[in-house]
């Protein structure tokens, strides 16, 4: 298990000359087939068989060594293993909001600040765009602050979102909004807050089919966008994590050894999810 991961490498196969025992670096966890479609077409990471190394097979991040193929190793140069660990997560959120096509200036909002949610908020800050985060959990909302990727935190149970957002954007709506809650009141919060020619990208993966207000979409020429994983993203992310652009050390929440993984890990994301970021196993 584990998709994941950081690690140092201890050996190179035949014919790899850009790579060095002892590099430090992260895997871009792929298994892809390079014959279908979107793999010709460059869309790796559509492959119509492509699974993720640590979860289709292939060991992970919970073994003690993993091979793999050279095409996905990144070296990381002297970013901490321990932060790199989130360098795939971070990925995922860059690969996000590229398909958003958020710049320099934007207003976005992002629904959940869970650990895409603030990720994503994270790479827009990088990018100089002005965020704003709705989420329940106190735990998470303090996170978002604290770790200053959000310029303000609104709170739907308590809040009119659609009211707070059209007051910090002198009554205009969000220029592009993030759903990353997979909750269906989170992307209805969405179509009702972003302007007129908005943009969303839905980054969670459902756990159920998703009702969306078809009129809502249609009568604000909303532009819906779907995103998966990653693509030719992680030399990028590796580049502002260097530059300080990202500090990622407020995300990890936790660090355990691997014997304790079912009781202060696994038991943990499931019991108490609202309290936990990241937690770094080492095996």
């Amino acid at each position: 298990m584990g998709h994941e991961f950081s690690g140092t490498v201890e050996a190179i196969g035949e014919g790899v000359t850009d790579i060095d025992v002892g590099d430090n670096a992260v895997v871009e966890p792929y298994f892809v087939c390079n014959e279908c479609a979107p793999c010709n077409a460059g869309n790796y990471h559509l492959c119509t068989k492509m699974g993720f190394i640590g979860l289709a097979g292939g060991g992970g991040g919970l073994s003690e060594k993993v091979v793999v193929d050279r095409r996905w190793v990144h070296k990381i140069g002297d970013i901490p293993l321990d932060q790199a660990a989130l360098i795939e997560p971070l990925s995922v959120a860059h690969h996000a909001v590229t398909r958003g096509g958020a710049k320099k200036g934007d207003v976005a909002l992002v629904a959940g600040a869970g650990p895409i949610g603030l990720l994503v908020a994270a790479i827009l800050k990088s990018l100089g765009v002005r965020t704003i985060v709705t989420e329940l959990s106190e735990a998470r909302k303090a996170k978002a602050l604290s770790s200053g990727i959000a310029d303000h935190v609104l709170d739907p149970s308590s809040q009119d979102v659609k009211e707070e957002v059209l007051k910090l954007t002198d009554g205009i709506g969000a220029d592009i909004g993030f759903e990353c809650a997979g909750v269906n009141e989170e992307l209805n919060l969405l179509l009702d807050a972003v302007r007129p020619a908005g943009v969303i990208v839905n980054v969670s993966i459902w756990g159920q089919p998703a009702t969306v207000d078809m009129q809502k979409l249609v009568l604000k020429e909303i532009d819906l966008r779907g995103t998966i994983a990653y693509v030719r993203d992680h030399e990028a992310v590796i580049k502002l994590v260097k530059a300080g652009k990202i500090d990622l050390k407020p995300f990890i929440t936790g660090r355990i050894a691997l014997d304790d993984l079912v009781s202060e890990g696994l038991r943990t994301l499931v019991e108490h999810n609202d309290t936990a970021v990241k937690i770094l196993v080492h095996p």
